[in-house]
């Protein structure tokens, strides 16, 4: 399971925003919330002047960010643009529903975990269900329908626990459907574009691999 296994933070300071990397910590503890770490990263980081970027290093800007934070590596991503240029619609929002539409993706979005690295972790150690049947696959593309649950071996497991105490502080996007109850998720249908708060210029990545 091939990862960027870059820090965290680090990461962040490279694109210079926020990429919740961490998932719900990054809301109070981020490096980027402190002036000396606004610059980027590496030794000569904060003595290099910026300079004004490039059309084609804006680009690459904004597909490096939304890859990091859907933590894909390049030849996912681009098997990703390949299917979202092949569906039919707008293919940059078609790029971010795919992105979207990953397990690991929903499972943080449900609330079962507190980020996309800890969502996947918890999928590759077969912590869940799609409709009744269990998986490891992190890039696992649901669908309207798709009911998501904890396997019953998981279930009294500490981190279970731990989510189940915070499950009502998270915000549920609408294109899901959660019992808390019973902790089970639903797939109500695709994401559209101002469902997705990713922050992002998808029209530029389109862009980008066009050149």
């Amino acid at each position: 399971m091939a990862i960027n296994s870059d820090p965290r933070c680090r990461q962040c300071r490279r694109e210079g925003d926020k990429l919740f990397l961490k998932g719900v910590k990054c809301e109070k503890h981020c490096t980027l919330d402190k002036e000396r770490r606004r610059k980027p990263p590496g030794q000569h980081g904060g003595n290099v002047i910026q300079k004004k970027l490039t059309e084609y290093g804006v680009q690459l800007r904004e597909k490096q960010k939304l890859r990091r934070i859907y933590r894909v590596l390049e030849s996912q991503f681009r098997a990703y643009l390949q299917e979202a240029e092949r569906r039919k619609g707008v293919t940059g929002e078609n790029l971010l529903q795919l992105l979207e539409m990953r397990l690991d993706n929903v499972i943080y979005r449900l609330g079962l975990a507190d980020s996309r690295a800890q969502a996947r972790q918890m999928v590759s150690h077969r912590f869940f269900t799609v409709n009744n049947r269990r998986t490891n696959i992190a890039s696992f593309q649901v669908k309207p329908g798709d009911v998501i649950a904890i396997h019953e071996s998981k279930s009294q497991t500490d981190i279970i626990k731990e989510m189940r105490a915070k499950i009502h502080t998270r915000r549920l996007p609408e294109w899901l459907r959660f019992n808390s109850n019973d902790m089970v998720g639903e797939v109500v249908a695709p994401p559209t574009r101002d469902q997705i708060d990713t922050s992002v210029q998808e029209q530029l990545i389109v862009e980008f691999y066009s050149r």
